[in-house]
């Protein structure tokens, strides 16, 4: 569908033939009303049912590359009983579907596939329907059965009813039911099978419609300008520089926002490059070589404990042997391959943008805010972008788009070239992670500390801060204040979202544990400081790199101890779930049970070697481990990732090829970020600007051989897995190095010069 003019949802089912559920006799549809917060509390709010007995159902939790519009369309045909070619799914529309924040932290799942929002509405509305059914039909609701839309006697399939003769073209007029009980799983025909991705078709056959592709009548193609240096601002401009180019319409300046709106792409691209303007100095940038060392000493910091059982130095004093360890990892960018774009039309008061943001509704306010408009007036349509897995430009060109259609009057559309994007994205965290544990005569860890260091500037815009985005930034908004606090408070209560508590303690606050391990004396202390870059989420984010370090960590200490890296790991667990992927990837690895390095290990030519590392992603939130299976190229540094076996616990599998999908893509992510991704720069600005600056996996590059354990445990909560694989990649990436060949690498990423020093200061 070309969007080119924004629609109500009244006009939305009009054209599409729709007659929405209900049992009442009132005449005016849900649907020519306004949906916010409130009416997500209803059954009309999620989903109708039209005349032919379709189904159409509304989402907050969009498509961003991962499977999830087809997992979704599984589960509304599955709760309702009608096959998934009579499901059409709508998401992420402000005018149209429930307000569900954003698509992020592998959160749809648990949002909705458990027991609320889509899957109770569903449940909701088919109970429903079979009550209505009943009186039509004159029978027990629980002599009843659903297939295909039909309503009909478990003992006479003569007597029926369909949904669209049931509805009669009104509302349902229900408040979800929190007692509506969902199919149980062992009934499941539709989810838990392997359905085939909905929008692969349009994509394979360059009929999809991304953001990238949007066309509305009267467009004109806008370009920015950025600061030449971090922390420069805007002097003057020479507008005469530009006014003499073809197609130039205008320029277009708010404090320091720059930007150029032409009749053409490549006019407003040159008219960009020409344009004159004087910007201040920059403010200076720490050494790259340094930066950890700036992370560290950095002033202030907000300190925070996760766990503190007061009692770690003296349990270290006392134990038989000490180690410790320090571990470094970059800033990392998403670097998606399509650079990030925005159509806006901003006339008359009003504002619609066809933006590939995650976050729709919290979008609509802070594009308000930047145009000086009430949210009422402003409507973002979710269009697919490139894939982001966190924050990537998507946000921040939206409002570009939107700044630039303000000041001409007319839509605009805006992609930012690889350079504004990746010298002005919002990085994935740089850490410095400070680690000792202590172990008894037995070898047994008695005491974990943790103490971290890491950066923080902006962020997602949420609902108020335009400004933790460069473009609300240079429109005159400040990012989130920084709230320095130190000491630390005490905690108040267990949480692992950023997995900095190792999954070998007991996770005990206030009496009570919600760790995954049995270590009981425990501190983990981490300090944020200001960034010298944005920052964001970033796929995993202070997941993927505290996990780096303790599973990293543990290795070490079971190498000192001699004892083997999956018997000393299931030694420290007590979670079952955990036990159980950490056994499922080794059993499926043939797992060659013994200490680290491997006897033997070669000096020069091909080394190989194995490691392996787990996660309960957040704490509450997907079990995974991964076996990796690496060649160590000694003379070169390179390193091979040959195999990798993950085993996955979600809860309940919704699309095993979906799942497996996940997985693999999590996993090629990891490699990519562990041997070659990093930010760099010089003393004023980002020099990883294009792909020869900054190198993610290239096209043809060895891939390694990925299989996966998927442990289906139907009568769990439904957790989410897009983030779990990718978390734990790179210490399994580095156990396996180091059983090859002895080297501990304890920086990301593991370039080839990074492996020859290591291999040099050993040999």
């Amino acid at each position: 569908m070309n969007c080119i003019n924004p629609i109500s949802r009244r006009t939305f089912l009009k054209t599409s033939g729709a007659l929405v559920v209900t049992f009442s006799l009132a005449p005016e549809s849900v649907f020519s009303q306004r949906l916010d917060g409130a009416s997500s509390n209803q059954v009309d709010g999620w989903l109708s049912v039209n005349a032919d007995g379709s189904v159409t159902a509304f989402t907050g939790k969009c498509e961003l590359g991962h499977g999830l519009y087809t997992a979704q369309t599984q589960l509304v045909a599955e709760e309702l009983s009608v096959p998934v070619n009579r499901v059409k799914l709508i998401q992420c529309d402000t005018e149209i579907t429930p307000d569900q924040g954003t698509t992020s932290g592998a959160q749809s799942h648990p949002t909705n596939f458990n027991h609320g929002s889509l899957a109770l509405a569903c449940a909701t509305a088919r109970e429903a329907l079979t009550r209505l059914a009943a009186t039509r039909l004159g029978l027990p609701a629980d002599r009843l059965g659903v297939k295909d839309g039909v309503i009909s006697a478990k003992t006479d399939p003569s007597q029926k009813v369909s949904y669209g003769e049931l509805i009669g073209g009104k509302k349902f007029n229900l408040t979800l039911d929190t007692r509506a009980k969902r199919k149980p799983a062992a009934e499941w025909t539709i989810l838990g099978t392997p359905v085939p991705r909905i929008e692969i078709p349009a994509m394979a056959t360059g009929e999809f419609e991304y953001v990238h592709n949007v066309r509305v009548p009267a467009m004109l193609y806008g370009q920015v300008v950025r600061p030449p240096a971090v922390g420069s601002t805007l002097v003057s401009v020479d507008e005469n520089s530009v006014i003499g180019l073809p197609g130039v319409v205008k320029v277009v300046v708010k404090k320091n926002f720059l930007g150029v709106v032409a009749e053409k792409p490549w006019q407003a691209i040159q008219a960009a490059n020409k344009l004159k303007a004087v910007w201040t100095p920059g403010t200076g940038l720490p050494k790259h070589s340094e930066i950890h060392d700036y992370l560290r000493n950095k002033k202030p910091t907000r300190d925070t404990y996760a766990v503190n059982s007061k009692d770690v130095d003296e349990k270290l004093s006392s134990a038989v042997k000490v180690m410790k360890s320090t571990y470094f990892y970059p800033y990392q960018m998403h670097g998606s391959i399509g650079s990030s774009c925005a159509v806006a039309d901003v006339q008359n008061g009003k504002a619609t943008v066809w933006s590939a943001s995650q976050a729709v509704y919290p979008l609509r306010n802070t594009v308000a805010m930047v145009l000086g408009l009430q949210p009422e007036n402003v409507h973002i349509i979710f269009k697919m972008g490139s894939g982001c897995y966190g924050c990537n430009g998507a946000d921040t060109v939206s409002y570009d788009a939107a700044l630039l259609s303000q000041a001409v009057g007319r839509p605009v559309r805006v992609q930012l070239t690889r350079k504004d994007e990746m010298a002005w994205e919002n990085y994935g965290l740089a850490f410095v992670i400070d680690q000792r544990i202590g172990v008894d005569e037995n070898g047994t860890i008695i005491a974990w500390d943790y103490e971290a260091w890491s950066p923080t500037l902006g962020n997602r815009p949420g609902m108020t801060n335009p400004g933790n985005v460069v473009t609300g930034f240079l429109a005159g908004f400040p990012p989130a204040a920084f709230a320095a606090r130190t000491p630390a408070p005490d905690p108040t209560n267990f949480a692992n979202n950023n997995n900095a508590v190792p999954s070998y303690v007991t996770g005990t606050v206030n009496g009570n544990s919600g760790g995954t391990g049995n270590v009981r004396s425990q501190r983990v202390l981490s300090r944020d400081v200001v960034s010298p870059f944005w920052t964001g989420p970033l796929r995993s984010p202070a997941r993927l790199q505290n996990t780096f370090a303790h599973e990293s960590f543990i290795d070490e200490v079971a190498a000192e101890l001699k004892a083997d890296p999956v018997e000393y790991r299931l030694r420290h667990l007590s979670d079952t779930r955990l036990m159980d992927v950490v056994k499922g990837a080794s059993k499926a690895a043939n797992w060659d049970s013994r200490p680290s390095p491997r006897n033997g290990a070669r000096r020069g030519g091909i080394s190989s070697g194995r490691g392996i590392a787990c996660v309960l992603y957040e704490g509450d939130n997907g079990y995974c481990a991964v076996v990796a299976e690496v060649d160590v190229h000694q003379d070169t540094g390179r390193v091979a990732v040959k195999r990798l076996v993950i085993a996955n616990d979600v809860g309940p599998i919704s699309n095993p090829d979906g799942l497996r999908n996940q997985l693999e893509g999590g996993a090629l992510h990891g490699v990519s970020r562990t041997l070659s991704e990093e930010v760099t720069w010089d003393d004023q600005k980002v020099t990883s600007i294009d792909w020869r600056t900054y190198r993610p996996l290239p096209v043809g590059a060895e891939i390694p051989k990925i299989e996966t354990v998927l442990i289906n445990r139907p009568d769990a909560p439904a957790a989410g897995a897009g983030e779990t694989a990718v978390t734990v990649v790179a210490a399994a990436i580095g156990n396996a190095i180091f059983d090859a060949t002895g080297i501990r690498l304890r920086q990301v990423p593991f370039t080839p010069e990074r492996v020859k020093a290591a291999l040099g200061k050993i040999g």
